[in-house]
């Protein structure tokens, strides 16, 4: 079976257990009143997209320290897209996005729930907020509703405190850096703590902890999961402005809008000239930019050299990430199916 093929199968696996829970849920959540019926539709909205690579880095932990695949380690392996689906609703609601996959947002789609009073608008942002609470608890109890053992669990249990208050850390820092001066370094350490380490890092810890890896281990998969997790979101940035939508999920305009602290930004700030910074920055958090507006920025990003230097920067972190993993003490399979995940998460086009 190939790399593909094998996170294919894998991807489906996980689909089919998210399905299971989060159907259970949405259905115990409608049943305490009809009204709840539009929240609870959110909650399969929120999960049923994604590449449902963090379950795969969590899995192929687990399996990396030599553990046998397993249901109960794939429904906490689980656990992890949920924690990745509360931070979307979050994330859409913080940038005011207004669509994702084709489909209205969260904080939007639910604004059809209000069919009185006279702020809809503030009402839809309330009941997505607790959306993505709810999902978060939902993260939480998955993981310890698994079948694993218990002294698995308790070996695993401290890191969920560690991701979430990281994710958290990450979020407050980019709010806190919108309209900051340009700083790359301030941009990377955003998406370190936001992004990368829930996302690949903090994943395959869960699964070797879960595991009983020995920390040599532990701190392998930290060398290869953190520039990982960095070159992953990097390459996000990327096709959010460049990339497909149809293919990403993502509004170009969202990112230009929010002036969002990304590398990729701050680049180009930092490079432009005079003209050039003056314009971008008019561009950047300005109103909800049209298609030339978009294009506009493309073009400065380019002419800077600032798509360039991010390109840099996920091949450096690419090649470090491999190099730890060359020097990681695990299972050939694991290392194999790393590999491939370690290409699809910075691929171009992923």
């Amino acid at each position: 079976m190939t790399d593909q093929a094998e996170h294919a199968a894998l991807k489906a696996r996980v689909d089919r257990v998210l399905d299971e829970f989060v159907t259970a849920e949405a259905q115990a959540l409608a049943d305490v009143d009809a009204s709840l019926g539009p929240v609870a539709e959110q909650l399969h909205a929120a999960t049923e997209h994604g590449k449902r690579i963090r379950a795969a880095f969590c899995y192929w932990g687990w399996r990396g320290a030599g553990q046998p695949d397993g249901e109960a380690l794939l429904r906490a392996a689980c656990a992890v897209e949920l924690v990745h689906a509360a931070a979307v609703v979050h994330d859409d609601l913080i940038d005011r996005s207004r669509s994702r996959h084709g489909r209205p947002t969260a904080h939007v789609a639910l604004r059809a729930a209000f069919t009185h009073g006279p702020r809809p608008k503030a009402g839809a942002r309330a009941l997505a907020l607790l959306t993505g609470n709810l999902l978060m608890s939902m993260a939480g109890q998955m993981f310890t509703a698994s079948g694993l053992p218990g002294a698995y669990l308790g070996r695993a249990r401290p890191l969920w405190a560690v991701m979430a208050r990281e994710l958290v850390a990450g979020e407050c820092l980019e709010i806190l850096r919108v309209g900051a001066e340009p700083d790359p370094a301030a941009s990377v350490k955003v998406i370190r703590y936001k992004t990368a380490k829930y996302t690949v890092e903090h994943p395959l810890h869960l699964g070797g902890l879960l595991a009983g890896a020995p920390p040599a281990l532990l701190a392998a998969y930290t060398g290869f999961g953190v520039p990982l997790g960095e070159a992953f979101q990097l390459r996000d940035d990327l096709l959010g402005l460049f990339g497909d939508p149809q293919r990403t999920g993502k509004d170009p305009a969202d990112d230009v809008a929010g002036n969002r602290p990304t590398a990729l930004m701050a680049h180009a700030l930092r490079f432009a000239a005079e003209e050039e910074r003056r314009e971008l920055r008019a561009l950047l958090g300005g109103g909800r930019p049209d298609e030339g507006q978009v294009e506009r920025v493309r073009e400065i990003a380019r002419s800077t050299g600032a798509v360039a230097r991010v390109e840099d920067m996920i091949a450096a972190r690419s090649r470090a990430a491999h190099e730890a993993l060359d020097d990681a003490c695990l299972t050939p399979e694991a290392r194999r199916a790393l590999s491939g995940l370690a290409a699809f998460a910075t691929a171009r086009h992923h």
